[in-house]
Protein backbone atom coordinates (compact mmCIF):
# COMPACT_ATOMS: atom_id res chain seq x y z
CA UNK A 1 0.00 0.00 0.00
CA UNK A 2 1.26 3.80 -1.39
CA UNK A 3 0.82 6.00 2.02
CA UNK A 4 1.12 9.72 0.76
CA UNK A 5 2.15 12.19 3.02
CA UNK A 6 1.99 15.87 2.24
CA UNK A 7 3.81 18.78 4.80
CA UNK A 8 3.03 22.11 4.44
CA UNK A 9 6.17 23.88 5.92
CA UNK A 10 7.88 27.52 6.40
CA UNK A 11 11.60 28.38 6.22
CA UNK A 12 13.02 28.71 9.70
CA UNK A 13 10.39 26.65 11.51
CA UNK A 14 12.29 24.40 14.02
CA UNK A 15 8.83 22.24 14.25
CA UNK A 16 8.64 21.42 10.48
CA UNK A 17 12.32 20.78 10.57
CA UNK A 18 11.82 18.17 13.70
CA UNK A 19 8.81 16.79 11.37
CA UNK A 20 10.36 15.91 8.29
CA UNK A 21 13.43 14.67 10.59
CA UNK A 22 10.44 11.91 12.21
CA UNK A 23 9.36 11.23 9.05
CA UNK A 24 12.79 10.68 6.97
CA UNK A 25 14.10 8.19 10.19
CA UNK A 26 11.17 6.33 9.65
CA UNK A 27 12.22 6.12 5.48
CA UNK A 28 8.87 7.81 4.22
CA UNK A 29 9.04 9.97 0.91
CA UNK A 30 7.14 13.08 1.84
CA UNK A 31 5.77 16.19 -0.62
CA UNK A 32 6.49 19.22 1.13
CA UNK A 33 5.08 22.71 0.36
CA UNK A 34 6.82 25.68 1.38
CA UNK A 35 4.40 28.21 2.11
CA UNK A 36 6.74 30.92 3.26
CA UNK A 37 6.28 33.02 0.56
CA UNK A 38 3.17 31.34 -1.36
CA UNK A 39 0.09 32.46 -0.31
CA UNK A 40 -2.33 30.54 -2.60
CA UNK A 41 -0.55 27.56 -1.18
CA UNK A 42 -0.88 28.73 2.73
CA UNK A 43 -4.86 29.18 2.04
CA UNK A 44 -4.91 25.90 0.55
CA UNK A 45 -3.63 24.21 3.77
CA UNK A 46 -5.85 26.60 5.70
CA UNK A 47 -8.91 25.11 4.16
CA UNK A 48 -7.84 21.63 4.28
CA UNK A 49 -6.59 21.58 7.53
CA UNK A 50 -9.25 24.47 9.16
CA UNK A 51 -5.82 25.60 10.83
CA UNK A 52 -3.08 28.41 10.33
CA UNK A 53 -0.56 26.40 12.32
CA UNK A 54 2.13 24.86 10.13
CA UNK A 55 3.32 22.18 9.87
CA UNK A 56 0.43 21.06 8.39
CA UNK A 57 0.67 16.92 7.88
CA UNK A 58 -1.68 15.16 5.79
CA UNK A 59 -1.46 11.36 5.56
CA UNK A 60 -3.52 10.21 2.61
CA UNK A 61 -5.25 13.13 2.35
CA UNK A 62 -6.48 13.20 6.18
CA UNK A 63 -4.84 16.00 8.17
CA UNK A 64 -3.40 14.90 11.51
CA UNK A 65 -2.46 18.22 12.46
CA UNK A 66 1.25 19.50 13.24
CA UNK A 67 4.71 18.47 14.87
CA UNK A 68 3.06 17.70 17.87
CA UNK A 69 0.57 15.60 17.09
CA UNK A 70 2.89 13.53 14.71
CA UNK A 71 5.18 12.78 17.84
CA UNK A 72 1.97 12.00 19.73
CA UNK A 73 0.95 9.19 17.50
CA UNK A 74 4.74 8.07 17.18
CA UNK A 75 4.93 7.89 20.51
CA UNK A 76 1.54 6.35 21.46
CA UNK A 77 2.13 3.53 18.87
CA UNK A 78 0.21 4.85 15.98
CA UNK A 79 1.97 6.39 13.41
CA UNK A 80 3.56 3.24 12.20
CA UNK A 81 0.24 1.63 11.28
CA UNK A 82 -1.10 5.02 9.85
CA UNK A 83 2.31 4.60 7.56
CA UNK A 84 2.53 1.43 6.64
CA UNK A 85 5.10 0.51 8.57
CA UNK A 86 5.54 -2.94 10.28
CA UNK A 87 5.47 -3.39 13.82
CA UNK A 88 8.60 -3.85 15.15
Amino acid sequence: MSVKIEIYTKVYCAYCQRAKELLRIKGMDFVEYDITDDQHRAVEMQQRSQKQTIPGIFINDASIGGCSELFDLDERGDLDPLLGLAAC
